[in-house]
């Protein structure tokens, strides 16, 4: 069971039409972007596209968070390659997603560069948010 946010430190606004073939964009106009379905070829980017890049992006920001209180310094060229897969479930009928992030930390001994994404795993939101609910497979490379 969820529990409720104490406190909010940032709220996300955005505006959404037209599903998968439509456009969204930030309440403060800092972000529009015109949807696809994935695979058509046609312009636009889809919500998996979204969703990979950002997972990715928070995730970072909680290797950062980890590196800071576990004393490992993350590189300035970390990078996660972020797959996000569509897909359906066992009985056909339910769309699911699974996601595979490969992470890179250049320079980083590969045991602390476990330490900083186990850790990452547990305080990122996006993580937290997926947990029990998709497959999330973390790869070092």
């Amino acid at each position: 069971m969820s529990k409720p946010l104490e406190k909010i430190l940032y709220t996300a606004q955005t505006h959404t039409t037209g599903g998968r073939e439509g456009s969204g964009k930030a309440s403060d106009g800092a972000l529009f972007v015109k949807l696809s379905p994935p695979g058509s070829g046609k312009p636009g980017t889809n919500p998996e596209q979204l969703f990979g890049i950002g997972y990715s992006a928070c995730f970072i920001g909680a290797m950062k968070i980890a590196g800071h209180a576990l004393q490992i310094k993350v590189p300035q060229d970390v990078a996660v390659d972020a797959s996000v897969s569509l897909g359906k479930t066992d009985n056909d009928t339910a769309y699911a997603l699974a996601v595979t992030l490969a992470v890179s930390l250049p320079g980083v001994e590969r045991a602390q560069a476990q330490q900083l994404v186990d850790a990452a795993h547990q305080t990122c939101p996006y993580s937290r948010a997926t947990r029990g609910n998709i497959e999330v497979d973390i790869q070092l490379v």
